[in-house]
C-alpha cells in the first residue's frame, strides 16, 4: 500500500522551500517520523491548521521518495488551553524536546506515545505542572530503558539525567525553570 492512516501528534516543524514544511510527528505505531506536509505554508492550505504544534491528528500519508507526504489531515486535540498560556506551551516544549531527543526515529512506542498523550491532557486540564512533568520525565525513562533503579540516576534530579544521557543540556532547562 502506497497510502497509509497514522495518529500522532506534532512535536517540531521546520520551513522547506517555498510553501512546504518538513514536521517531525510522534505517532502511535510508527514511533517518531518525519514527513512533509506539501503547501500547508499557502493561505489557501486546509490542512495547515490541522499540522500545527502540539496538534494530535490523523494523518493520512503517502509514501514519498525519501519522505511521506502528507495528503490528508484532521485534528482531535488542538491543546488550545496550553497554547494561550506561555508557561504551558513552555511546559510543553520541554515535553517535545525529551520526545524527539529520547526517542529514535521509526520504532513503535505506543506506551510512550499514550503517556505523552495522557500528560498533555493533564496540563490542559490545570493539573499541578511540576509534578505532572515529573511524573513524565521518570515514566519515559523507565518505558525507554534507562531504569532509574540504577545507582547514578537515583542520585540525580530527572533533568541531570536525561542530560547525560544526550550528553548535552537541553534547550528548554532554562525556560522551565522560570515556570515550574
Amino acid at each position: 500500500m502506497r497510502s497509509y492512516k497514522t495518529e500522532g501528534i506534532i512535536i517540531k516543524r521546520r520551513n522547506f522551500g517555498e510553501a512546504d514544511r518538513i514536521i517531525t510527528v510522534f505517532t502511535k505505531l510508527n514511533g517518531k517520523i518525519q514527513i512533509k506536509a506539501a503547501g500547508v505554508r499557502r493561505i489557501t492550505s486546509r490542512r495547515s491548521s490541522h499540522v500545527e504544534l502540539l496538534n494530535h491528528s490523523f494523518l493520512t500519508l503517502y509514501k514519498g521518495r525519501s519522505l511521506p507526504i502528507l495528503t490528508e489531515a484532521q485534528t482531535v486535540e488542538d491543546f488550545s488551553s496550553l497554547k494561550n498560556n506561555l508557561k504551558m506551551i513552555g511546559i510543553a516544549y520541554h515535553l517535545c524536546e525529551l520526545i524527539d531527543s529520547l526517542c529514535a526515529e521509526n520504532q513503535e512506542h505506543p506506551l510512550v506515545f499514550s503517556l505523552f498523550l495522557q500528560t498533555l491532557a493533564g496540563l490542559s486540564e490545570g493539573k499541578d505542572a511540576k509534578q505532572v512533568v515529573h511524573n513524565f520525565e521518570n515514566t519515559l525513562l523507565a518505558e525507554l530503558g534507562f531504569s532509574l533503579h540504577t545507582p547514578l540516576i537515583r542520585t540525580i534530579d530527572t533533568h541531570t539525567a536525561i542530560e547525560n544521557i544526550l550528553e548535552r543540556k537541553l534547550k528548554t532547562t532554562q525556560l522551565l525553570s522560570h515556570f515550574l
